[in-house]
């Protein structure tokens, strides 16, 4: 019995040493399970870490975008990443950074997407998306031609204080099976810290905007504080308003009536053939702008806008602009007006930084060049006004009295000679009184404003153009001040009755001599021509001599037409200065 007794306790005892071994391997494959979790969890918080820290690296904006998608697919295991950049209407996307695709595969893929379906459903509601499949979703919209066959899907939105920035997009899980709990975790930490880092680049970036403002606007002032052409100025400013906000073209555009003149152009090559172009102002955009409120007018898709509109047979390189800022040129003293519009590219990111206004203050630039520029040109006609105020002071008080004088002595001196040279004294003491009057009109010529129209030099230039058809030159005379007291609506009524008399002499006189008179007496100006021809007959033809008068009377004045002593024609035109 006793060995029996110990046969089965022998037996029970392996029995129950087995048992124990088996729980224990349980235990320690269960220990072993846990370990490779808690590996797994520190390699995942690891790689979590590492993603932090990367997309932190530096502070641009466009290279950090790209270091989020590539960290967000390696973190979650994924083969196709994107992140999507919601506009500022918080319902369409504006930009598309994407990963694991080549450039060609975009270019056969055609536009990026704005929004519609899946993506559109995370922009609506921004939480959390796993799929299994994404064809399986009611709000599929399928895949373009050429695009990569995709079915596992994680959406994730980034923010940044609060508001949506975008959202993260990864598909294909390289394992080929779906994103899990924990993928979805921590890509929804990586987007937290992202939009940290995304909202610290953008911080950055306005900084950076402020301080080249700063630069430019010491550039601006610097070229405004020397002699400088006002061009010159605007198409700086157009460059650098172009440079700042990163957009493709930027232009400045000043009132002229009732037109916009195009003065400055920034951007590709094929731009430069506006500068000069006119362009209606109460254009719809451009009403508002230039309208007395001022008011700086945005359209997120020129292109869109100039289809819609019908603009783009006018404009073409339209086709390639995006979101663009029209802002009105504060008025001047001058009244300077006008716009600068800045213009982006199709599907770049490239608006002014929220909280600035970098492009109404080059607006301001632009008004405070225009301003500068008159008023050097304004200081350059007074100093040249000036010096002709001197000359004609000097032509005066010392030139003119001198040969008055000298034809004073002149003609007291005929008496004094044999008669055989008083005629040539005479014609001197002629001559002399001539110059005098060719100095005198001189004189009103240096007093008439800088760049006005002169009367003067109008009368001028007519009989200097009838001086071949004549065979000679005629005689001009102009006595008072013509070019200020002659009222705007007599001049053309003066040149009419000098052309059609010298047309007359040209055809009818057979003269050889005509004189121009012209005489400003303080309530009316009286303009004569006078030939030495045949005289008018009363078979010439005097339809032009009655249009002359039918337009003097309508002024108020009167046109006489009369034998010369001894022979030849008196056209003479009347008519109020006041």
């Amino acid at each position: 019995m006793a060995e029996g007794s110990r046969g089965g306790w022998d037996e029970g005892a392996l029995e129950h040493a087995g048992l124990s071994r088996v729980r224990l391997d349980a235990l320690l494959q269960e220990l072993l399970g846990r370990v490779d979790e808690f590996m797994e969890y520190q390699e995942r918080l690891r790689a979590l870490l590492d993603a932090v820290v990367g997309i932190g690296a530096d502070l641009d904006l466009n290279s950090t975008l790209d270091r989020i998608v590539s960290a967000a697919c390696e973190l979650a295991g994924a083969r196709y990443g994107a992140l999507g950049v919601v506009g500022p209407d918080g319902k369409r996307l504006v930009r598309f950074i994407t990963h694991g695709v080549t450039d060609e595969d975009i270019a056969s893929i055609g536009p990026y997407p704005e929004g519609h379906g899946i993506l559109g459903l995370l922009i609506e509601h921004p939480e959390p998306i796993r799929l299994h499949d994404l064809a399986e979703h009611p709000r599929s919209y399928g895949f373009p031609a050429n695009h990569p066959p995709m079915k596992s899907f994680l959406g994730v939105p980034i923010r940044t204080r609060e508001h949506a920035y975008g959202n993260l997009y990864l598909t294909e899980k390289t394992s080929g099976a779906d994103f899990t709990e924990d993928d979805e975790r921590a890509v929804t930490a990586l987007a937290a810290a992202a939009g940290v880092v995304i909202d610290n680049a953008r911080l950055y970036a306005d900084t950076e905007r402020r301080r080249r403002w700063h630069e430019i606007t010491a550039e601006i002032t610097q070229l405004m504080l020397g002699e400088f052409d006002v061009d010159q100025a605007l198409q700086l400013i157009a460059q650098r308003s172009r440079e700042v906000s990163g957009a493709q073209v930027a232009a400045v555009l000043l009132t002229d009536a009732d037109q916009l003149v195009v003065r400055a152009v920034d951007g590709p090559p094929g731009y430069s053939q506006y500068i000069g172009r006119r362009i209606p102002s109460d254009l719809p955009v451009l009403g508002r702008v230039i309208s007395g409120a001022g008011e700086q007018v945005v359209i997120e898709d020129l292109a869109q806008f100039l289809k819609d509109s019908g603009g783009l047979a006018e404009f073409p390189e339209g086709a390639t602009l995006a979101r663009t800022t029209f802002a009105p040129l504060p008025a001047g003293g001058s009244g300077t007006g006008g716009v600068l519009v800045v213009a982006a590219a199709q599907g770049a990111n490239s608006r002014v930084a929220e909280g600035t206004d970098l492009v109404r203050m080059f607006a301001g630039q632009a008004t405070l060049a225009v301003e500068r520029a008159q008023a050097q040109r304004d200081r350059d006609v007074l100093a040249v006004l000036e010096d002709r105020d001197r000359i004609a002071r000097d032509l005066h008080d010392l030139v003119i009295q001198r040969l008055f004088a000298t034809g004073l002595q002149l003609q007291g001196m005929q008496r004094l000679v044999a008669s055989e040279h008083q005629e040539r004294l005479a014609r001197a003491v002629d001559e002399i009184d001539t110059t005098i009057h060719e100095l005198r009109a001189a004189i009103f010529e240096l007093q008439q404003p800088h760049e006005t129209a002169s009367l003067r030099s109008d009368v001028q230039a007519l009989v200097n153009e009838y001086a071949e058809p004549l065979g000679f030159r005629p005689q001009l005379t102009c006595t008072g001040p013509i070019d200020t007291v002659v009222p705007a609506t007599v001049r053309p009524q003066i040149l009419a009755t000098i052309r059609e008399a010298l047309s007359n002499i040209v055809r009818h006189a057979e003269a050889s001599h005509a004189t121009v008179e012209i005489t400003v007496s303080p309530d009316q100006v009286v303009t004569r021509v006078t030939d030495n021809g045949v005289g008018i007959g009363p078979s010439t033809r005097r339809s032009g001599l009655r249009n002359l008068t039918d337009r003097a009377q309508a002024l108020g004045g009167t046109v006489r037409i009369s034998d010369n002593d001894p022979q030849g024609t008196v056209v003479e035109l009347t008519a109020p200065v006041g």
